[in-house]
């Protein structure tokens, strides 16, 4: 009686320890349900990120903006030239006195971690200078770039 009783109570113990794991079905399906999910999310934070990357270069175009109006206010209205371009902000060019920087940390890079192109007097912007993103496909002169001008200018 004993023993029976010993071997029952092994098989209950057994049995709640098989039932503790998954079954392989159980496993696949959860895996199915998160791939579905997966398929629908993914395209969505992808379109969304180069959303991000157009903002966030807009936003360091105007970054850029102020730095130049910084060193124009210590130059007497002065902008950089084009071959000086954006790098005079960063550190001083020979022996200019004037110079009170640095107005920017660094080199500036749009989203992409291109440089952003400079030219004074803009083309876009008469008696300002543009600041140009090669945009998304890191093509200068294509419809996706980014500069300090309004749309359509």
């Amino acid at each position: 009686m004993t023993r029976t009783r010993l071997s029952r109570t092994r098989r209950l113990a057994r049995a709640g320890q098989r039932r503790s794991a998954f079954t392989l079905m159980e496993v696949l399906l959860v895996l199915a349900i998160m791939g579905v999910i997966m398929s629908m999310v993914v395209p969505k934070l992808v379109g969304r990120q180069q959303y991000a990357n157009i903002d966030a270069t807009r936003i360091s175009i105007r970054g850029v903006e102020q730095a130049i109006k910084l060193y124009s206010l210590d130059h007497t209205g002065k902008y950089p030239t084009t071959q000086q371009g954006l790098k005079v902000l960063v550190a001083k060019e020979g022996q200019d006195t004037r110079w009170r920087g640095p107005y920017l940390e660094r080199e500036a890079l749009d989203a992409w971690g291109q440089p952003l192109q400079y030219t004074f007097p803009g083309s876009k912007t008469p008696g300002s200078p543009d600041i140009l993103s090669a945009g998304p496909d890191r093509q200068f002169n294509t419809p996706d770039d980014i500069g300090n001008w309004a749309e359509g200018a």
